[in-house]
């Protein structure tokens, strides 16, 4: 059973993973592209489930071997030092593909706090 503070980075990764997927529902990349707005509302989404994901214990990573957990926390290095760098591209595919398996993990560990 996660800790309470494990328990509320896990709530915030996974509101955060529905808020990026809900900023790029329904649209295509080419869309996503030409939107500021959603390109700056899924990297802040992105860069709280980094940094979230660092408030996690490494027991409950290990739990979890296929989430790639050092490359999501450094993720949010990019996203608040790398901004220049940072492609639409990068962000829509993240959101439609990226996610699943993070959020899998997420829900696992809630379900089994009750």
């Amino acid at each position: 059973m996660p800790s309470e503070r494990a328990r509320s980075a896990l709530i915030d990764i996974l509101r955060n993973i529905e808020l990026a997927e809900s900023f790029a529902q329904h649209l295509s990349i080419e869309q996503f592209k030409t939107d500021i707005q959603r390109i700056y509302a899924t990297t802040r989404a992105l860069e709280i489930i980094s940094e979230a994901s660092r408030r996690l214990p490494d027991n409950l990573k290990a739990r979890h071997p296929a989430v790639p957990w050092k490359q999501i926390a450094g993720a949010g290095n990019v996203y608040r030092h790398g901004y220049e760098m940072i492609a639409a591209e990068v962000l829509w595919q993240t959101v439609q593909t990226g996610l699943t398996g993070l959020r899998k993990a997420v829900e696992a560990e809630l379900a089994s706090s009750g």
